[in-house]
């Protein structure tokens, strides 16, 4: 993937884009350079990914651009899906292809051993992160620790796990598809399958196939956003076309229609009484809408809707 650059010594004017980029990231790329890339192919003046996606791993980085921001925190608490190969005999320090061994084996599970063993894999789990991880371990990140050579211990931590199911098996390696929730490491589950299966086992491939409401058969290639064409109006049409709309990163979240003079008050960043038979029972947040104008993020309690972000589309 390469970035698209302009004619020497014209700096391009940054604008107002608002949307989602949901990009099929490559092997080998950084959730920032992706970001960056972004950034760049829009001249958008503000852009932000749902989620930390490996160099090592392919898939689903969603990237937020303008406004769509606000709505990163939704996004990253949605589920995530990922499909991913583990291969036997060798526990790496790090979980995957990065680290070196750190246990080996010559012990190869079949895929019954395996099959018997998701079950306690699946469901609410106790889980410890790898030590090359993000989590901060006083105020420093545990994979800054870890490579200068601390020793690191991170403690357990509850993590949910929906489905865990093999999709090829051979001598060597397993493929696997999870869905699980927020916090967890897809690494960790290939570390503790092998433990528990007396083999050991690291990630040789990772693919993430969805995030939130995000779903692999809309991902954008890079080739597609990088793609050059001859016409600049043709050029304009095709990168805008990319694009998901700002709320698509609140589908998981409950509408709430109001009035256009509601709308203005929410604005304003005055709350709403709701009243009568038709007001709401939901609690907590809804995304805002006035007619197909998505207004605010609101939180509803006792009764009144208090904007808790303000949507400024126009």
């Amino acid at each position: 993937m390469t970035e698209t650059l302009s004619p020497p010594g014209q700096r391009p004017k940054k604008r107002d884009v608002h949307g989602w980029l949901i990009l099929d990231k490559p092997v080998g790329m950084t959730s920032t350079h992706a970001v960056a890339i972004v950034k760049r192919v829009f001249r958008a003046k503000k852009a932000g990914h749902a989620g930390t996606l490996d160099p090592l791993a392919s898939g689903c980085l969603p990237i937020a651009l303008g406004e769509a921001t606000k709505t990163v925190p939704y996004v990253m608490d949605g589920k995530k899906a990922y499909r991913f190969t583990v291969t036997w005999g060798v526990e790496t320090t790090t979980d995957d292809t990065e680290g070196t061994p750190a246990r080996t084996s010559d012990l190869r599970p079949s895929q019954d051993e395996v099959e018997a063993m998701l079950p306690r894999f699946t469901g609410a789990i106790l889980q410890v992160p790898p030590k090359f991880s993000a989590i901060k371990v006083d105020g420093e990140r545990a994979y800054d620790l870890a490579r200068d050579g601390e020793e690191v211990e991170l403690e357990a931590r509850e993590v949910l796990i929906d489905s865990l199911a093999i999709v090829a098996h051979d001598g060597n390696s397993t493929t696997l598809e999870a869905e699980c929730g927020k916090g967890t490491y897809v690494r960790a589950i290939a570390r503790d399958l092998g433990r528990a299966l007396g083999c050991f086992g690291h990630v040789t491939a990772l693919r993430r196939t969805r995030v939130g409401p995000f779903l692999e058969q809309e991902f954008i290639p890079a080739e597609d956003l990088t793609r050059t064409l001859p016409d600049p109006a043709e050029q304009e049409a095709h990168v805008a076309a990319l694009l998901s709309p700002v709320d698509r990163g609140l589908a998981e979240l409950s509408e709430l229609q109001v009035s256009r003079h509601d709308a203005a008050r929410l604005k304003r960043g005055q709350s709403v009484i709701l009243r009568g038979r038709d007001a709401p029972t939901v609690l907590g947040h809804v995304a805002v809408v006035a007619g197909h104008e998505l207004i605010a993020i609101g939180e509803i309690d006792k009764g009144e809707l208090r904007p808790h972000r303000v949507f400024n589309l126009a």
